[in-house]
């Protein structure tokens, strides 16, 4: 098992994705599929005239997306500098193709520079995961709470414990090996959010959306590459078989990736 990253070497990993992939999604995650289910996912929660925070925002990929299809006034904020610019730029030129305002700004969702109940939703997508420690996840979710109007909600799509181990007792059963869990995450631990909820936080639902598609992608579609001896790339997220894939109902609680619908009471 890869050693895992310090706090200052995860953001130094996430300022040299910025450098080194720019507006690209990429930036954020190599597979697009699950970030386009992600926001079709959450815009679901989301209704016009929202005052929405997403925190975590990289380089602005989701966050446009989400104002493109809804009427809301969003910020983005992300602790990685190069991150914000590349998210401004995005900006230029888009204000035609938006049915409501974004802006950008630097913020750590540890200690985010917001005011108390300010926000009808705050999201984040994949940010949890790469904190280092359950102990700042929690203060994460604290913060997140703090920003919430009552009765608001928070969107989390993060990467999970449980459906990482059942993913890959799925393919240890097809003679496949283990997916690793990225040495710069920690994956959201199910069982520690149920016993250690922070205080007005309640869990309404939790939505396993690429269920389906991680099984299509991460052990259906390796298989059949290797059994073709086709060369084909198992990873490419670009593929036909992938966006195919991301269109089919979920089923199962096999997606690492999963949205975790909180109210604030």
């Amino acid at each position: 098992m890869a050693q895992k990253y310090s706090l200052a070497e995860i953001r130094d990993f996430w300022s040299d994705q910025a450098r080194l992939h720019g507006q690209a999604a990429a930036a954020s995650w190599s597979d697009v599929r699950v970030m386009e289910m992600e926001v079709r996912e959450i815009s679901r929660y989301l209704a016009d005239g929202d005052r929405v925070l997403d925190v975590g925002c990289a380089n602005g990929y989701s966050t446009v997306q989400f104002a493109a299809g809804r009427d809301i006034r969003i910020r983005g904020v992300d602790y990685i500098p190069e991150m914000i610019e590349q998210a401004r730029q995005r900006l230029t030129g888009m204000a035609d193709r938006l049915r409501g305002s974004i802006e950008f700004a630097s913020g750590d969702i540890t200690a985010l520079d917001e005011p108390d109940a300010a926000y009808d939703k705050v999201i984040t997508i994949r940010v949890l995961i790469n904190l280092g420690s359950w102990e700042n996840q929690l203060k994460a979710l604290r913060e997140c709470t703090r920003v919430l109007k009552p009765g608001g909600t928070l969107l989390a799509s993060e990467a999970t414990v449980r459906g990482w181990v059942n993913l890959n007792r799925f393919r240890e059963e097809w003679g496949l090996p283990d997916i690793p869990m990225p040495p710069f995450n920690q994956y959201l631990d199910e069982e520690k959010l149920a016993a250690d909820m922070p205080v007005g936080l309640q869990l309404v639902d939790v939505v396993d959306f690429a269920s389906t598609y991680y099984v299509g992608t991460r052990v259906l579609k390796p298989l059949l590459a290797k059994a073709l001896e086709s060369g084909v790339d198992a990873a490419d997220p670009g593929m036909e078989w992938n966006r195919w894939f991301s269109q089919l109902p979920p089923a199962g609680d096999y997606g690492t990736q999963k949205l975790f619908v909180f109210r604030k009471q």
